[in-house]
């Protein structure tokens, strides 16, 4: 994939993601909803960033497996059950995506909601990926 991040300079500096990411490749990967499930179905981790941690590397496995890698990432939805709480843990979350998943930004959005399909989920990623 070709991608280029478009950050212009009249909009507010992007921490964390990218304005707009401009996408060339031949396949597409939509990659559903990602929670903090290990591999028995159940949800893992007390905190958010412990959830959050596994339900970005369960959606980086999905896209593994599709022959992909976090850079061809076009786009990811963060849905949080509490913004407030994940605005307070963003410095550590933004550790956690660097680590796991490096600095090439996809168009990102957090969207507040009041409960995910396992109730004891907090955070849930879905995203799609072009790959070359």
């Amino acid at each position: 994939m070709t991608a280029g991040r478009i950050n212009p300079p009249e909009l507010s500096p992007p921490a964390g993601f990218s304005h707009a990411v401009v996408a060339t490749g031949s396949r597409l990967v939509f990659l559903a909803g990602q929670t903090a499930l290990d591999g028995g179905g159940k949800v893992v981790g007390d905190t958010l960033p412990e959830q959050f941690e596994r339900a970005l590397a369960n959606l980086l496995a999905a896209l593994h497996a599709a022959g992909g890698t976090p850079a061809d990432l076009a786009r990811v939805t963060v849905y949080a059950t509490d913004v407030a709480e994940y605005r307070a843990q963003a410095s550590q979350l933004g550790r956690i995506w660097r680590r796991l998943a490096g600095r090439d930004y996809p168009a990102m959005a957090v969207v507040g909601i009041v409960r995910l399909w396992d109730e004891e989920a907090l955070v849930e990623l879905d995203g799609f990926a072009v790959l070359p």
